[in-house]
């Protein structure tokens, strides 16, 4: 197998680049204008130098100017407090996935590889509608009946849990300091938003990042 990677240069999606390293031929990150966009890029673009992996940045800008969330530069303060749907759901950015996995599909077909992975896991699934396992499931036979070499979407951490990721990453030697998480796109993460919450909990016991807080 050949795949293309949507990869954020986040905590999951650094963890199954390592795990599947040799699967991997592209890895590509999306520029949407999220607030913590850059920072995650620069960290994709290390770990791919390291393993050797071609690596892809596509602009899509559209989203930042149209679209609303709080997530988004163009939208309102991140939330503080726990990784739960009604605190979080001001960050869902409308139908993202769905718009980056068929610019993979195309990525896939062009370079001629059989596979699409994706690092969405199970707690994402009450937040976010186009990380499910219904939504991942439909997505994937679109794609196959839609290119002619019936790309697949693989989704490995689709019903795991953050933590289970992390201890993976820890078995395979993953230096988390190459990652980021923060949803308000600082210097350091600010330890007081969901998604630091929610780091801070998968990486507990071997968590190498400095939170403001």
């Amino acid at each position: 197998m050949k795949a293309v990677l949507v990869y954020s240069g986040g905590l999951d999606s650094t963890t199954l680049l390592y795990e599947y390293k040799d699967s991997i031929a592209l890895a590509v990150s999306f520029d949407y204008g999220s607030k913590h966009n850059a920072r995650e890029i620069a960290y994709a673009k290390e770990n791919c130098k390291r393993l050797g992996i071609k690596h892809l940045v596509i602009p899509l800008g559209f989203i930042g100017q149209y679209f609303k969330s709080d997530l988004l530069q163009s939208g309102g303060d991140i939330p503080e407090g726990s990784y739960a749907d009604e605190n979080m759901k001001s960050t869902v950015v409308p139908f993202r996935n769905g718009i980056m996995l068929a610019v993979a599909a195309g990525l896939a077909e062009s370079y001629e590889l059989d596979a699409i992975m994706l690092a969405n896991h199970g707690g994402d699934h009450a937040i976010y509608p186009d990380c499910r396992p219904e939504f991942v499931d439909a997505f994937g036979k679109a794609v196959e009946a839609g290119t002619y070499n019936g790309v697949k979407l693989l989704s490995p951490y689709c019903n795991i849990t953050k933590r289970d990721i992390a201890l993976r990453g820890q078995k395979l030697g993953i230096d988390y300091s190459l990652t980021y998480s923060c949803y308000k796109g600082g210097e350091r993460h600010c330890g007081k938003c969901g998604t630091c919450t929610e780091r801070k909990e998968a990486l507990e016991g071997f968590d190498p990042t400095e939170y403001e807080a």
